[in-house]
This record gives structure tokens, sequence and C-alpha cells, in this order.
């Protein structure tokens, strides 16, 4: 038996559903439809595949689910367009998402206007409180691939041998001189972590449950360009003692000598953005970012410092309102932290912070029912946590509970590093 929800909360979901979706198609407008093709490293995805998968998930979990009488869009979707929900659907091997030349871009974007008109239909029939929490969930689904549409672009424009900016840079206020990195004290001591309160959070951000930490302390800014150019020099690309054994396989293996979009003339280092090709000294006070676990791993041990648990992170950011270089701010790149004055800075974007933690469930941690339950608990296996967000991460969509993951090698996500001690 359905329930009935308040109009102010039917009307919040489906102003949020609405607003999500335009902004993914206005993250799309600077791009050609060849751009939109691209698939240049196995994690990333095309653009145009971003733009299906996002209806997919709305028309699969949601209108197909609870819209008496829906007509799929297109019987082949269901299985074209999942990406790894195995219990759904068979779904094509990831890595040959750039061979998808049909459906053609416009047929994608009749998809979403197709599901976007069902679904406000289906938010306009006061729907029972299991489709608003889809909604919000399909929301944050989305949020999370207009970040993963942005990082893939990167990548794809840095493989292209012109080295096309995604964006135009703007104007903006040159930033003064940086404050030597200092360290913010805290106590530890037995704390509550995980998700609390009302709103909306992914099922690997509960139970709040409690933990004992011992006193810590973290560095009051990101790890810069110049600071990681000094490790470079110092021969940290080669100095075996610094790495993990894994992480050391890598460097072999994929001959890694710096951050992923970096590379190197007569000139000096050159870092690749969204906003297109800059100089080190143009950077040297942004934080560095592209760099794997096992970068910002060897790093630390080479500084004389660790990287922090994702509790600890956890904690320290817990009362800090979220705003930051996050994507609302527009400049799509890293930015140089501002004056700290003894606290934290950069908690909120940026960087995406590598944490010393495994991706496992916390005590009593229970996936969603039926395929949403694939969403996060089955991938609690050889991945590291991230905090904090990126300057590609919506506002709306971080909080300090949340808890991003990645195998220990990845790079080309905007990764970076804070620092710890004791």
């Amino acid at each position: 038996m359905s329930t009935a929800v308040s109009p102010k909360l039917q009307s919040g979901v489906a102003e949020r559903f609405r607003s999500v979706r335009q902004r993914t198609m206005e993250l799309c407008k600077p791009l050609t439809p060849e751009d939109m093709m691209v698939q240049s490293c196995p994690e990333a995805s095309p653009a145009k595949w971003h733009l299906a998968h996002t209806a997919w998930f709305f028309e699969s979990f949601i209108l197909n689910v609870f819209q008496p009488g829906y007509k799929l869009f297109n019987e082949d979707f269901p299985w074209l367009f999942n990406s790894y929900y195995r219990s759904f659907a068979e779904f094509p091997e990831k890595k040959l998402r750039a061979s998808f030349s049909r459906p053609g871009l416009d047929e994608v974007l009749r998809y979403r206007c197709y599901v976007d008109e069902h679904l406000e239909r289906l938010l306009e029939e006061n729907p029972e409180p299991e489709v608003l929490s889809r909604v919000e969930l399909g929301a944050n689904h989305e949020e999370q691939h207009q970040e993963l549409l942005l990082t893939d672009l990167l990548h794809a424009f840095y493989t292209n041998p012109l080295r096309p900016a995604y964006l135009e840079e703007t104007p903006r206020a040159q930033a003064g001189s940086l404050d030597k990195l200092s360290f913010v004290e805290f106590a530890g001591g037995l704390v509550d972590v995980g998700f609390s309160g009302g709103g909306f959070c992914y099922d690997n951000e509960l139970p709040r449950h409690r933990v004992w930490l011992e006193p810590y302390a973290l560095a009051d800014r990101l790890v810069t360009n110049a600071e990681y150019a000094e490790f470079i020099a110092d021969g940290g690309y080669r100095r075996s003692e610094l790495w993990l054994s894994a992480g050391w396989d890598a460097i072999e293996q994929n001959g890694w000598k710096a951050p992923l979009y970096w590379s190197r003339d007569e000139a000096g280092w050159r870092i690749f953005t969204l906003r297109g090709e800059k100089s080190l000294e143009e950077l040297k006070n942004a934080p560095v970012s592209q760099v794997s676990y096992f970068e910002a791993d060897a790093y630390a041990r080479w500084a004389g410092k660790r990287l922090p648990t994702e509790l600890e992170w956890e904690v320290a950011a817990e009362e800090r309102p979220v705003a930051g270089n996050l994507m609302d701010s527009g400049r799509l790149r890293p930015a140089p932290a501002e004056a700290t004055d003894g606290k934290l800075s950069q908690v909120w974007g940026d960087c995406w912070e590598w944490t010393a933690s495994a991706y496992l469930g916390y005590p009593g941690f229970a996936p969603l029912a039926g395929s949403l339950g694939e969403y996060n608990g089955k991938f609690m296996s050889g991945q590291m946590v991230l905090r904090g967000g990126s300057c590609a991460t919506p506002q709306a969509h971080i909080r300090a509970s949340y808890r991003n993951f990645f195998q220990p090698e990845t790079r080309w996500q905007f990764s970076g590093i804070r620092l710890a001690e004791k």
C-alpha cells in the first residue's frame, strides 16, 4: 500500500531532478559529436555513453518498476547501457563503449527527453516514498557521472596531439605567496562516524558507529605541484625504498616518472588541465593532482609523514560547512590554498584526498536490496578510500561522510595528497 508524501518533499525532489539533468547537458555544450565518442583509457567512458547511461538508470530502476504500462524507449537499451549490474542484465565489455556509433547522439538525446517526460509525469502523481528515494539516488548517481564526464574528457583531450582545452581560461585574481605547510592537531578519542541526520546518503556511509582515534594532526592544506616537483627532483620515482611493493611494480610496468598530466620539454614541466596546458610555474601553488594512492603514499614517506585514515579525515571535516573549489566555482582545476590561519583549508573540492584506509563495509553494513545493492557493496575489495570532493564534484553532492573509492593505481581522477602525522 503506497503512502502519500508531502508536497514540499515531492516538489524538492522534482526540482533536484530537473537541475541535475540540465547541468549534465550544460557540461556537454562545449563538445562536438566527435568529442563525445572518445574513450581514451579503459577506466573512462565516452560522453555520449554517460548521457545514455544516466537516462538508463532512471528508466530501469524507477519508470520500469513504478509507472504502470511504461514502454521502454528501445528494447536493446536495458542491456546496452547497463554498466555493471549483473543481476539486472548482461552488458557489453566496458572497453567497447567507444564503438557504440549507433545509437547516434540524436537518438540518445531523444532517449533522455523521453525518460524525463515520463519521470516528470510520475513525480506529478503523488508518488510513494520509494519513488522519491530512488529519484534522489538517481540524481546523485548522475552527479557522479557529471564528474566522470569531466575527468574522462580531460584524459581524452590530453591524448589528443593538439591538446585542446575543454574551456578557455577565464581571468582570475592571481594567488599570492603560499604559507609554509603546517599541521592542525586533533584530540582523537571516542568519536561517532558515518552519516547522521536527515537527507540522502549512500549505503556505504552507514551505519553510524563509534571508533577510537589516537591524537593526530592533519596538514592545513594539500601538497602543491611545486612541493611534489621537489620529490621528483630528489629521485622519488627512482628510489624503491619509498614505495609499497605493488607501487614499485606499477612504476616499472607503466613507466611513471611524474603525475599523469605532467610532461617535460626544454622549458621544464608542463601540466595539462581542462583549461589547457600550463607551465609548472603557473600552477606551482596549486595542489598536485592526478596521482595514485601509491604516489601519495610514497610522497608521504619521503616527507617523513603519512596519509590520514578516512575516519581521521571525517572527524576533522565534520563541522566544516561544504564550501570550496568544487564544480560550482566554475574553475574546473585545483586552485592554490588561501591563508589558513591555523585551520584546515581545501577540505572541500580541489582534489579528492587519498586516505590510508581500505574500502570496506562499516560494522553492520547492509547493501540496498535487489540490483541496487550492487551500487557500492560489491566493490569492497582492492580499493582505497578518498575524501572531500574535487574541482569537478557538484557542491550538493558532497558531505563529510561521503566515501569515494578507487584502485590504488588509479590516476585519471582529480586525486591529491593531504599529509598527516602522529
